[in-house]
C-alpha cells in the first residue's frame, strides 16, 4: 500500500512538472554549439519587463517577482476591455499578459535587476504601460549566449558553482565575455526541486564559434 502511494505521488509530481514546462512560452534561440551540459545559443530579439531591487541573492527574486507579476496580471495603464477567442472573456482590470520564461536576475552595483521576458506577440508599442514606476520595458537585441543548465534548489551556492564552470568552459573555447552573468529560472515555485530547470547565461562575442 505504501509503495502504491509513493508511486502515485511520484507520478503526480512528474505530471505537475510536465504541465509547468508545457504551459509557458520560452525565449526563442538557436543552438550553435552543444558540449554536454554547455551550449552556445543565438537568441532572437525580445522585450523585458524589469525592476531593480536590493537584497541578498536568494531574497531579491522574491521581492521583485510580486512587482512584475502584478504588472502582467493587470496592474498597468491599459483599462480597455480585451476580447479573446475561444473563449471570449472580460475582466474589469487592465490587460492580462501571458507568463513567459525565463525569469532573469543580474546583480548591478549591490542591487539586482529582475526581469520577465514578454510574449513574442507584443512590441514596445503594443505592451501595456506599467502603472508601477519601478517597472521598465526594454528591447533586447539579438545576441549570443553561453549557457549551462542544471536542476535543483534556487540557491546562491548552486548559482556560483555553475557560473564558475561556465566561465571556465568559455575560457577553454577562447570566447570573449561581453556581458554580466544572468541567472535564469524556468519553473514555478511549486515545481519540485529535482524537476526545476535553472540556467546560468553569459553573453559572449558572436564573432567566433
Amino acid at each position: 500500500m505504501k509503495r502504491s502511494i509513493r508511486n502515485i505521488f511520484a507520478a503526480a509530481v512528474i505530471f505537475i512538472g510536465a504541465i509547468d514546462a508545457m504551459a509557458i512560452e520560452e525565449a526563442a534561440y538557436t543552438v550553435v554549439i552543444k558540449d554536454e551540459k554547455f551550449e552556445i545559443r543565438d537568441y532572437a530579439p525580445h522585450i523585458l519587463a524589469e525592476t531593480f531591487v536590493e537584497g541578498d541573492f536568494e531574497e531579491a527574486g522574491n521581492k521583485a517577482f510580486n512587482v512584475l507579476f502584478r504588472y502582467i496580471s493587470g496592474d498597468n495603464r491599459s483599462r480597455d476591455k480585451v476580447a479573446m477567442t475561444a473563449p471570449v472573456s472580460q475582466e474589469p482590470v487592465g490587460e492580462r499578459i501571458k507568463m513567459t520564461v525565463p525569469v532573469g536576475q543580474q546583480r548591478i552595483q549591490e542591487r539586482w535587476v529582475v526581469s520577465f521576458m514578454m510574449p513574442s506577440s507584443y512590441t514596445l508599442e503594443t505592451l501595456p504601460e506599467p502603472a508601477d514606476p519601478q517597472i521598465t520595458l526594454r528591447q533586447v537585441p539579438a545576441r549570443r549566449i553561453a549557457a549551462v543548465r542544471y536542476s535543483g534548489f534556487w540557491s546562491e551556492k548552486s548559482y556560483l558553482r555553475y557560473k564558475l564552470e561556465l566561465e571556465s568552459w568559455i575560457h577553454e573555447r577562447s570566447l570573449t565575455i561581453v556581458g554580466d552573468p544572468i541567472w535564469a529560472r524556468y519553473n514555478s515555485p511549486f515545481t519540485p526541486w529535482f524537476l526545476r530547470r535553472n540556467e546560468v547565461l553569459i553573453p559572449v562575442d558572436a564573432g567566433a564559434d
